[in-house]
């Protein structure tokens, strides 16, 4: 995370001011907190005050070597905990509001909206606009380098830049968005994973072009056949043959693996509906002694 700070230097009598920038977060070996264990800290901080309390483990601590010791009983120790407890859960379940972890940050320039940094169903991100308007509000994912603690309003709405069209490629618009598993590539209905080593923001249709090609090349090879109706693939993997309907891959049996390219679509569906009658059994793991 990239914070803002001033150093003020008394030289001759004279203030200066020097503006400097540095990012938090980046150490190895330490943990920091995320948005959402933020908010719900607060949530637990509001609610559960004295289990937040620094002194609880201690003290609970201190309550375990008595009873270890013989000079508290256990059952006795764990009601006095339980009980008060219990009716903080209730009274949580049936009065807390909803958390929302909210930071309003202004105004949208072209629509007067609020600009709203949140946590969402997938993590943090920016809203312009409310549920209540009319008009659907619209919504950014944050970068993994920000926060909503400390993302302004200029870097909120550079967000919405995306998604962006560099031009065209093979007479189609070659288009950049960010998903829910990340920044992707648009292009002929297809989609290509953009990988960290590029910029959503800020890389060009020269770059992208090589991506769509490459990718494009490496799905090619790995398709032996296709099933385009039904969305049944027959793909290579690194342990044979497999065949693929939408999200779910299916293992072919050795002789199937063999004749791959020859499977009908027939063969193709019956294999199918067998494993879905007849998963395989995960094995179980051996306890370690």
């Amino acid at each position: 995370v990239k914070r803002n700070y001033q150093i003020l230097i008394l030289k001759e009598n004279k203030i200066t001011t020097l503006q400097e920038q540095e990012t938090t977060g980046a150490e190895k070996s330490k943990l920091f907190p995320t948005d959402l264990g933020l908010v719900v800290t607060d949530f637990l901080k509001q609610y559960f005050e004295d289990i937040m309390d620094y002194g609880f483990t201690a003290r609970i601590e201190g309550e375990f070597d008595e009873v270890a010791q013989g000079r508290m009983k256990w059952n006795k120790m764990l009601k006095a905990f339980y009980t008060p407890f219990k009716e903080d859960v209730n009274n949580t379940i049936e009065k807390a509001e909803r958390i929302k972890g909210e930071r309003e940050l202004g105004t949208d320039p072209s629509s007067g909206k609020p600009v709203i940094a949140r946590i969402g169903r997938y993590g943090p991100m920016i809203q312009i606009g409310s549920s209540e308007d009319e008009e659907k509000p619209r919504f950014a994912k944050l970068k993994a380098t920000q926060s909503i603690e400390t993302i302004s309003l200029e870097e909120a709405m550079d967000l919405f830049r995306l998604p962006r069209t560099l031009g065209q490629f093979e007479d189609s618009d070659v288009t950049i968005s960010i998903g829910r598993f990340g920044p992707y590539i648009a292009h002929d209905k297809k989609f290509y994973s953009l990988g960290k080593e590029y910029d959503p923001y800020t890389i060009t249709l020269e770059e992208a072009t090589p991506i769509i090609i490459e990718k494009r090349k490496a799905k090619e090879e790995k398709t032996i056949k296709v099933f385009e109706k039904e969305k049944i693939q027959v793909l290579r993997g690194p342990y044979g043959p497999y065949l693929k309907q939408g999200l779910r891959n299916y293992k072919l049996s050795k002789e199937q693996q063999e004749r791959a390219a020859e499977i009908t679509l027939e063969e193709a569906l019956k294999t199918i509906e067998e494993i879905k009658a007849n998963p395989p059994q995960k094995k179980a793991r051996k306890k370690k002694e």
